[in-house]
């Protein structure tokens, strides 16, 4: 069943144009993320205190991030299949609206055991929210017009990393770690009702349907979608790896202070948020390309790191500090963009989750990799060849992809 064909008002019958429309079902999804981001990025800032209310040593706080990116990733796969099956607008909401309740809950947790299940639970409900986001994008913008959406959109994880780290510590210095939990739990909860309220699955004029029913087989037989998630594990290789290493890396390599390795990775995430809708706006001009431009960018990338691995005074990471940020995470529009092109509107959510869910092991096995190149070598610059590899081999698989034709017309845009 079509669940956007339901008796709700179509915002064209109040006046309000579908063309303008969809500008609301942006915001709202870049809404809903980022507040998915701040409540799974919040732990980082009030484990300590968690640790000593428990009684946890500091060395096992990193079990409670295991078990919810355990959630998550199934999470991925799982709603990617839900939003095509169920419809991304209850789907997204499905998401977002657990995911506040349970971190309300979090704040009530007593043992460490209540704490791992509370955890990743709240990694399957924000797991399944990235796919249900993407294909609302897919279906109320057009391919023209979807790249700089897409970048506008995912300039909420970024964002949400600066808000968390700016506004967390601040409110724990008058509040327990307890009422952050519960004052974000309850916004999360509002935002998800909100999101349920005022998305809607597709523009009211677009005749073609957007759901279909699981299939697994119609997606592994996609050799476009198959390179697309080996380019984009190479690709979360880079990125992740660099944003879980590179504070010690240059702290243990080049004798940098915390504060200063600190404020050069913040300049990195500043170029991340300019970039991503600029990239997706120069895709669009150019009548929606994808794939040369996600190959410039890997490129980029893995020379940038390259380029990073040599420096050695802080003025000089501070400097290269915004460029590694554009060209390490402004691909990731573009990607998102062409998985949900190659297979079309219908299966979007599922080819979404299912990239997704395989592009996240990168991100979990890579801190492992370059840790041991880093021990066995000694060498600020060995590690940083290892996180080069993955954007490099990135853009050697994007070579194989085929760039998509529009397969529906979206006529929100």
């Amino acid at each position: 069943m079509d669940v956007s064909q339901s008796s709700r008002i179509d915002p064209a019958e109040v006046g309000t144009s579908l063309v303008s429309y969809r500008w609301v079902i942006l915001f709202i999804v870049w809404l809903s993320f980022l507040v998915s981001f701040v409540d799974r990025l919040t732990w980082g800032n009030v484990a300590v205190s968690v640790g000593q209310s428990l009684g946890m040593p500091v060395a096992a706080l990193g079990i409670f991030v295991t078990a919810f990116y355990i959630g998550y990733v199934v999470a991925n796969f799982i709603g990617g299949f839900s939003s095509d099956w169920l419809g991304p607008r209850v789907v997204l909401a499905g998401a977002i609206i657990p995911l506040g309740i349970l971190t309300l809950l979090f704040s009530f947790t007593a043992s460490v055991t209540m704490g791992l299940i509370i955890q990743a639970l709240m990694g399957l409900a924000a797991g399944a929210d990235y796919s249900a986001c993407v294909k609302l994008i897919t279906a109320w913008f057009d391919k023209r017009n979807r790249g700089f959406a897409m970048g506008l959109f995912l300039t909420a994880s970024s964002l949400g990393v600066l808000v968390t780290n700016a506004i967390v510590p601040t409110i724990l210095q008058t509040v327990s770690w307890q009422a952050v939990y519960q004052i974000l739990g309850s916004v999360t909860i509002l935002i998800g009702i909100l999101s349920y309220a005022l998305l809607r699955d597709k523009p009211s004029d677009k005749p073609v349907a957007i759901t279909a029913k699981p299939d697994l087989a119609i997606l592994l037989r996609n050799r476009d979608l198959v390179f697309l998630a080996l380019a984009g594990f190479g690709a979360f290789w880079g990125t992740w790896g660099f944003a879980f290493w590179a504070n010690a890396l240059m702290i243990r390599g080049h004798g940098l202070s915390p504060v200063s390795a600190g404020f050069i990775v913040a300049l990195v995430g500043a170029g991340a948020i300019a970039g991503k809708p600029i990239v997706g706006l120069l895709s669009d001009w150019f009548g929606g390309i994808r794939k040369i431009p996600i190959i410039i960018c890997l490129l980029a990338f893995g020379a940038m790191l390259l380029l990073f691995g040599v420096l050695t005074t802080e003025l000089q990471f501070r400097i290269a500090a915004p460029l590694l940020g554009v060209a390490a995470f402004v691909y990731s529009p573009l990607m998102g963009a062409m998985v949900a092109e190659t297979v079309g509107i219908q299966r979007a959510g599922s080819a979404t989750g299912v990239t997704a869910a395989f592009w996240q092991l990168g991100s979990v096995i890579v801190p492992v990799v370059v840790g041991i190149a880093f021990q066995a070598t000694s060498s600020f610059y060995m590690a940083f060849v290892t996180l080069a590899a993955g954007p490099l081999l990135g853009a050697l698989f994007m070579v194989f992809v085929r760039e998509p034709a529009e397969r529906s017309s979206t006529s929100a845009g």
